[in-house]
């Protein structure tokens, strides 16, 4: 299979994107997280419930067309063997070394944990009996925070192995062959009324929770999310349908949302039963035809090569698995100078980007051991994936083990 450079560069946009939200987490006002500044606004409830229907969907579709190429003329065990590694190492790394500061920064600032970073770490490995609402995970002493993403990931990736004999199976191939199917309309609404149907019988009984063994309704979307991805890149035909719906899917997204986000304005507060089924509607409904649109013009904009694509590919794992422990990071030290509702972001996010780049380019990449345990090639194996997308032009791109 060929891989195209438009889905790594979305790839690489997805997350870019889930770093700039995590930072916007600290100032939307009335959305709990792990610190929340002083100056907080309304003003981005708008852009963030804009972005918050479909971010995760994204990435989890993108990370099914990335897993597509990498399963690519490989046997299951052969594909798991390749695989596995490059999400586990980086998984227990970051739950090791990389999210704790973010429990520790988040337990002192809400003043149940003593300081000290050092006794921390021995009480958080052992099963220490953390005060009620330390910090997020204080039931379980330890927590994954922003890598439950790798957890789910390593799951349906097994998942996707265990399932390729159903899905090359007769009954498999014509399911699939019926998504292939799907032309105008029928495409830009059948898979919204899936989407639909699960948050109608499962979304009441098992709320978002992170939590592996409880969070079923939202195994079911990530992962109908990741097999659509998977299917997706081998259908030549459907990226055409893409590309050919796409202005019309983004005006239908924008005239959907608008009509949502009114719905939900004029809702009582709790909302009874009855207005639930035609909100969830109107946001599956967006939610898939957003997507779409995403992809569409991903396609018709970012199919080339980039002289920025080879670092961004590069840079998506360590970036990802550092990025909200940076953000808590700093947030923990600048949040007491009060530095007001200007100067503190722009530090926030100035910050955050600058460690992370410092963090990747100066350290993690100069490292053998470092590269694996932050999900990265070896350097000879990248500087030959860089030497092709720059000598075989517009047709060609690399292999990315990205998420």
């Amino acid at each position: 299979m060929t891989r195209r450079h438009d889905i790594d560069a979305l790839r690489a946009i997805a997350f870019s994107l889930l770093i700039l939200y995590h930072f916007a987490m600290l100032y939307v006002a009335e959305w709990g997280w792990h610190l929340k500044s002083p100056h907080t606004t309304e003003v981005l409830h708008l852009p963030m419930l804009f972005v918050n229907r479909w971010r995760m969907d994204l990435i989890f579709l993108v990370s099914g067309l990335a897993t597509a190429f990498l399963f690519a003329d490989r046997s299951a065990g052969s594909f798991l063997k390749h695989r596995v590694p490059k999400l586990f190492i980086p998984l227990l790394f970051g739950v090791l070394f990389v999210v704790p500061i973010q429990p520790y920064a988040q337990g002192v600032a809400n003043g149940l944990v003593e300081p000290g970073f050092g006794q921390f770490l021995i009480r958080y490995f052992v099963g220490y009996d953390w005060p009620k609402d330390a910090f997020d995970g204080w039931k379980s002493s330890f927590t994954w925070n922003h890598l439950w993403y790798l957890v789910y990931l390593l799951v349906y990736t097994f998942l996707l192995a265990a399932l390729m004999p159903v899905l090359n199976s007769r009954a498999g191939k014509a399911l699939r062959q019926r998504f292939e199917s799907l032309r105008g309309w029928r495409l830009l609404v059948y898979p919204a009324v899936l989407f639909f149907g699960l948050t109608l019988s499962l979304q009441i009984f098992f709320p978002q929770t992170h939590n592996l063994v409880k969070d079923w309704y939202f195994h079911l979307r990530y992962f109908s999310m990741f097999l659509i991805g998977f299917w997706l890149a081998r259908s030549d035909v459907l990226w055409a349908e893409l590309l050919r719906l796409r202005k019309v899917a983004l005006a239908a997204a924008l005239l959907v949302f608008a009509l949502y986000y009114l719905l939900i304005e004029i809702a009582p507060n709790p909302a009874p039963y009855a207005w639930l089924p035609p909100i969830w509607l109107l946001r599956n409904l967006y939610l898939w035809l957003a997507l779409a649109a995403i992809l569409g013009w991903a396609h018709a904009l970012l199919n080339r090569p980039f002289r920025w694509l080879p670092f961004a590919n590069e840079a998506v794992y360590p970036w990802y698995i550092l990025h909200q422990s940076v953000i808590v990071l700093l947030a923990y030290w600048l949040l007491p100078l009060k530095l007001g509702p200007v100067v503190e972001p722009l530090l926030v996010i100035a910050g955050t980007v600058a460690a992370c780049w410092a963090l990747h380019v100066g350290v993690i990449r100069r490292v053998g051991w470092l590269r694996m345990c932050f999900g990265m090639k070896p350097a000879q194996a990248l500087r030959s994936d860089t030497a092709n997308i720059r000598s075989v032009g517009a047709s060609a791109t690399i292999r990315s083990d990205a998420p």
